[in-house]
Parts: structure tokens; sequence; C-alpha cells
């Protein structure tokens, strides 16, 4: 779901919606991405691919969390428990998958899509609920 189908409020001016349209697009490119390294298990010569983690593109992007009162202790930009593996043993024909560690990431995934897809229904909930809808 985009955010200009899902409602006629202008969400795209709320940091958090953009946040998460953001990682549903990376999500999206990267199950396509996993998609092929399961489909091409068997050729000689495949690589695994994968995207940088997504907080690693955050930090390109200049994204850095914001210490909002003194109080708060200071974020940390760019850590991400989804760091990319060092790439495995190749098999006798070059190929570099293994559909386990495909499998988990392809869970990994799903799991994040669901997440965000969770909070955004949830928030825009709360914005239904404040407006009286």
């Amino acid at each position: 779901m985009r955010l200009e189908e899902a409602t006629d409020m202008d969400l795209t001016r709320i940091a958090l919606f953009d946040l998460a349209d953001k990682r549903l697009a990376w999500v999206d490119k990267r199950q396509e991405l996993l998609a092929q390294n399961v489909a091409n298990a068997n050729t000689p010569g495949w690589r695994s691919r994968d995207l940088t983690p997504f907080a690693a593109q955050l930090t390109q992007a200049e994204a850095a969390p914001v210490q909002t009162n003194p109080m708060h202790l200071p974020g940390a930009a760019g850590s991400s428990p989804n760091a990319r593996p060092v790439p495995g043993q190749r098999a006798p024909d070059g190929n570099a998958v293994s559909l386990d560690v495909e499998l988990t990431r392809i869970a990994d995934t799903e799991t994040t899509q669901a997440l965000v897809g969770d909070l955004y229904k949830k928030y825009l909930g709360f914005f239904r609920t404040a407006l009286g809808r």
C-alpha cells in the first residue's frame, strides 16, 4: 500500500510516514534481489546480491537522530543489526548462493515489511481517531 493510496490526507509532510514509505520501497527492492538469488541458486557463476542496509542508506542521506531534549541520550546513526555477512564459499561452478542464508534474509525482510506496515496502520489510526473519523 502506497502512502498516496492510503488516505486523502497529505501524510507525505510527516517525517514518520515518509520514512515508512522509504523503508517499504527498500524492502520491496531487497525482496526482488533475494528472489533473484534463490531463482539462480543453480546458475554457474551467480553471485549472491543484496542491498546495503537501510540504516547505511539513511546515513548516506544525512539523516541522523536528533536529540530534542538535553535529558535524552544522543542517538547513534549508521548502526545496523542487519549488516550483510561476507560471502561464503563458492561451489566448483562458481556459484556463491547459500539457500539457508537467502531464506533467512527473505524471512527478515518479510518481518521488516510486516513491522513497517503495522506501524504505518497504527499511526494512521491515531490520526483518524484524533480527527474523529
